[in-house]
């Protein structure tokens, strides 16, 4: 996709603000523990590769993704760390997993079959694999001890593997209500008491788990949207410590027009002004993840907060001002202006759903500027 270097829309990331986040999770585990910083879907939309070096930075030791080719990118860009792919990888990149030494998880002994037969003995790099264990995810693993159990044994019995870990994934560790989250600890608990010996790692813990149940197995954690500022919990359950936010959105006014009342603004005519009208235009829109369901939303100009009126267009959107503003007027769309702030919380809340799908759904037509 082409990136719009040549339009004023910008994403801004705050480096430093990934790395304190991580910063401030390493300095509360458990001497010996690691962290993984989760850095899939384009470090969800903060990019990947800068937000790894950040988090390096900070303290992580390794890092998890979702695709192999998330991986490859990190790898290629010089990260030589651990990358644990956190998906099912099909059998026909065995020899990629080999060759940018990568540890896969595993969700199934029939998996395991297949690759041993893509492995050699005299290889002198085996794969590493982490088992997955299904606790009430519902999404990919061994479901029962006993499967778990025969899969570590046959990891075990053939040095064409190494078995560097087991983990399980929590669904409700963002909730107020635990348990369920108790439930799946409680299966996991048992999983670990069938092993006559653990791996490497053992890792249960998203950010989630990692700010509200420091108390639950494992010697790794996967800190993944906190360590971009932002809660899992949206906004029901209070951080251990204060996260800071690394991303803003900001654009500039490329039109402002004086419209008398009665006039239509945007696709189907959704918005009529009132009476007479300082309408401006901001490129930004939907193509770029800015969403025809935020018409209604404040964006923010000179510290005070302007309405989307109209349908959110393609490539533009338009804004009623206050006043008259100057053509070349930032606006800020998430961050703060004066004493207003959008947060991307609240960008989620009037879309109705999570701050994790509105920071991946920027498209790469915004660019990322790094500081």
């Amino acid at each position: 996709m082409v990136v719009g270097w040549h339009r004023p829309t910008r994403l801004h990331i705050d480096t430093q603000a990934i790395t304190e986040n991580v910063q401030n999770e390493c300095q509360r585990l458990p001497e010996g523990t690691a962290l993984f910083a989760v850095v899939k879907a384009n470090g969800y939309g903060h990019g990947a590769v800068e937000s790894a070096k950040a988090a390096k930075k900070g303290g992580a030791t390794g890092f998890c993704v979702a695709l192999l080719d998330e991986a490859i990118e990190l790898r290629e860009a010089g990260v030589q760390d651990p990358i644990l792919i956190l998906s099912v990888v099909d059998l026909a990149y065995v020899p990629l997993l080999i060759q940018y030494d990568l540890s896969v998880t595993v969700a199934t002994q029939e998996w395991l079959e297949a690759a041993l037969q893509q492995l050699t003995p005299e290889s002198n790099t085996p794969l590493r694999v982490h088992l997955k264990v299904d606790t009430g995810m519902g999404r990919i693993g061994f479901l029962t001890p006993e499967e778990t159990k025969q899969a570590v044994r046959f990891v075990q019995s053939h040095k064409e593997f190494l078995w560097e870990g087991i983990f399980t994934h929590f669904s409700t560790a963002d909730e107020i209500d635990t348990s369920y989250f108790e439930k799946q600890a409680g299966r996991f608990k048992a999983v670990l008491a069938v092993l006559e010996e653990l791996p490497q790692y053992v890792h249960v813990s998203n950010s989630a788990t990692a700010l509200w149940h420091p108390d639950v197995p494992g010697n790794m954690i996967r800190y993944g949207v906190a360590m971009y500022g932002l809660n899992p919990s949206g906004n029901k359950l209070a951080p251990s410590y204060a996260l800071k936010p690394a991303l803003r959105l900001t654009s500039e006014l490329i039109h402002v027009k004086r419209l008398a009342a009665g006039e239509g603004i945007g696709y189907g005519e959704t918005y009529v002004t009132e009476s007479e009208e300082w309408i401006g235009t901001v490129p930004i829109g939907y193509a770029d993840g800015w969403l025809r369901h935020l018409q209604g939303f404040t964006v923010l100009v000179n510290g005070k907060r302007c309405e989307i009126v109209g349908r959110v267009c393609m490539d533009q959107c338009m804004i009623r001002l206050a006043e008259e503003v100057p053509v070349g007027s930032v606006v800020t769309l998430v961050g703060k202006d004066g004493n207003e702030e959008n947060t991307l919380q609240m960008v989620a809340e009037k879309l109705e759903t999570i701050h994790y799908e509105v920071a991946c759904t920027f498209s790469q037509r915004i660019p990322r500027e790094y500081n």
